[in-house]
């Protein structure tokens, strides 16, 4: 958090002169106040002979006025600027982490965080900082010039000031729990809220639905009464604050009272007149005025932290990239770095995951443009997770992979992302300026041809989220089209056929044929025999290693 406000100083500066401004111009209305009602009291002055001092008391209220204005403005630029900051960090440490380490983390987990626990940073920034420097700096010259007038009251507001950030230390400990557990409910109902909302039909089948809305209940519930506790907190510290500084001014004022009536003659009461007793009755309320603001905006702090909590243990590197060698993280420019005579290359490459033994490696790998290579293996062999370096989704623990990435690459899997919307829509996701004959004929190679002269809105046919409205099968032809549209010229490929009738498959190994003719570069992790018959080079992988498959002088001339 320090280093957030780092980057937004001359905000937080602004704010807190501006509320310096704010305390000056209430220092010169109060004693311009009490001398005006001091000279019409005691000398019986005209309002021509108080002129100076209202001509003052407007000037000061207009300068508080604007003051105060420039400190909000100052303190939510501030606070927006934090917001931003850290939800771009956010975002690019999500991409880092990439859709495999994403993968363990729930979505509206990371939604939740992304939205409500940044929001809740900007009330610290914007309020809680500024008013932490103010509230030690204007009762300060308050009670200056209060000991000025009378060093008895002075000292009874010295001996008062410290019981409410005591209090409000205290109080502000146990709301920053609350709002850490709060943080923590409302995570986690967003996401029982999405997993039922997703498996709303396989509830519907088992007759689980009124179970689950039950369910759902409960934990809003749950979150309703953590709310209700946190804010209860809140309120109740604000009345015991309030009450302290009530009994403060109440006491200050007793004293005046009784001094200007000559009840005490102790210390420089008998000094005491009307200006003086009057300043400091109107002084009083604003001395404490900057610390009850700030205990307002303690619970902004108390929020703030108990986001932060869950946003650094996102920020920061796991046990698993901790133990990744500093040597194996490559460069800006080496990643940017375009390959002359390859595609890919793989030197020395390692894979490690926390808690468990080497995955891949040590394994070297180079593939040149335009080639076809086939990786086979057991189940759990390392297959995807050679593809899934090779495309960046996750870092090597050791060694260097080197792709080139001229514009971009391909990814096809066994579970294609197809979103709500129209066939055109997730096909532009890919080539979001290709035209309706573009589209067609991507659908065309993929073999989806024919299944869509039939649909009756063509190329506007809805489909739901996960392919509602698809088979696999033409979810997978769909996710091969967008392949065609799109510019990459480096193909993953990770069981495409898998889970697919004959038919199906026919398809789509022809689609795959027709990409590998257009001299694209593919890597399929596969174990259909077509697909191995039209590889350049098999590999199969045992033991975290890579071993090449010689294959018969028929086999060669087959795919030749």
């Amino acid at each position: 958090m320090k280093q957030q406000a780092a980057g937004v100083r001359p905000w937080y500066r602004g704010a807190v002169g501006c509320g310096l401004l704010a305390g000056l111009a209430t220092l010169i209305q109060m004693g311009a106040l009490a001398w005006v009602v001091d000279d019409v009291v005691s000398n019986q002055a005209t309002l021509d002979d108080v002129a100076i001092g209202v001509a003052l008391i407007v000037i000061a209220i207009a300068a508080r006025a604007l003051a105060q204005w420039g400190q909000e403005v100052c303190g939510q630029a501030c606070g927006l600027r934090v917001k931003q900051q850290v939800r771009a960090r956010l975002l690019v440490r999500l991409q880092q982490l990439g859709p495999v380490r994403l993968a363990s983390r729930h979505s509206a987990g990371l939604a939740s965080q992304l939205v409500d626990q940044v929001e809740s940073l900007e009330g610290y920034y914007s309020r809680f900082l500024p008013q932490m420097v103010l509230a030690a700096l204007i009762p300060l010259i308050y009670l200056v010039v209060v000991f000025w007038l009378n060093w008895l009251a002075a000292i009874w507001l010295l001996i008062a000031a410290p019981l409410i950030p005591l209090f409000m230390a205290l109080i502000g400990m146990g709301a920053q729990r609350l709002n850490e557990a709060q943080f923590q409910a409302v995570t986690r109902l967003s996401g029982h809220f999405l997993d039922r909302v997703r498996g709303i039909a396989t509830l519907q089948l088992f007759g689980l639905a009124e179970r689950s809305v039950e369910e759902v209940s409960e934990v809003a519930h749950d979150y309703r009464r953590r709310s209700l506790k946190t804010l209860r907190v809140a309120f109740l510290s604000s009345a015991v604050l309030e009450f302290f500084a009530a009994v403060s001014v109440a006491v200050v004022a007793i004293y005046i009272g009784l001094g200007l009536l000559g009840y005490i003659q102790y210390g420089p009461a008998e000094q005491l007149d009307l200006f003086s007793g009057l300043f400091i009755l109107l002084l009083a309320p604003e001395f404490f005025q900057p610390l009850r603001t700030l205990s307002q905006h303690y619970h902004d702090r108390a929020s703030a932290l108990g986001a932060a909590e869950g946003l650094v243990a996102l920020l920061e590197p796991d046990a698993e990239e901790e133990t990744a060698p500093a040597e194996s993280a490559r460069s800006d420019e080496t990643a940017s770095r375009e390959l002359i005579s390859s595609a890919v290359e793989l030197v020395n490459v390692e894979l490690r995951h926390a808690g468990r033994e080497r995955i891949l490696g040590p394994l070297s790998l180079r593939v040149d443009s335009g080639e076809v290579v086939a990786l086979i293996g057991p189940s759990g062999s390392g297959k995807s997770s050679l593809l899934q370096l090779i495309a960046g989704f996750i870092a090597p623990s050791a060694g260097e992979v080197e792709v080139r990435r001229d514009p971009a690459i391909a990814w096809l899997d066994q579970r294609p992302l197809i979103i709500q919307g129209t066939l055109a829509e997730n096909l532009r996701l890919v080539a979001p300026d290709a035209s309706d004959e573009a589209l067609r004929s991507a659908l065309t190679q993929a073999g989806l041809g024919q299944w869509l002269a039939s649909a009756s809105s063509g190329l506007e046919t809805p489909l739901g989220e996960r392919g509602v409205g698809l088979s696999g099968g033409e979810g997978q032809r769909l996710a091969l089209a967008r392949v065609f549209l799109s510019q990459a010229r480096l193909v993953l490929l990770d069981e495409p056929t898998a889970a697919l009738d004959p038919e199906t498959e026919q398809h789509v190994i022809a689609g795959l044929t027709q990409l590998a003719a257009s001299g694209r570069t593919l890597i399929v992790a596969t174990h259909h025999p077509a697909i191995m018959a039209m590889a350049g080079r098999v590999f199969a992988i045992e033991q975290g290693r890579l071993s090449r498959i010689e294959r018969s002088a028929d086999a060669r001339e087959t795919n030749s």
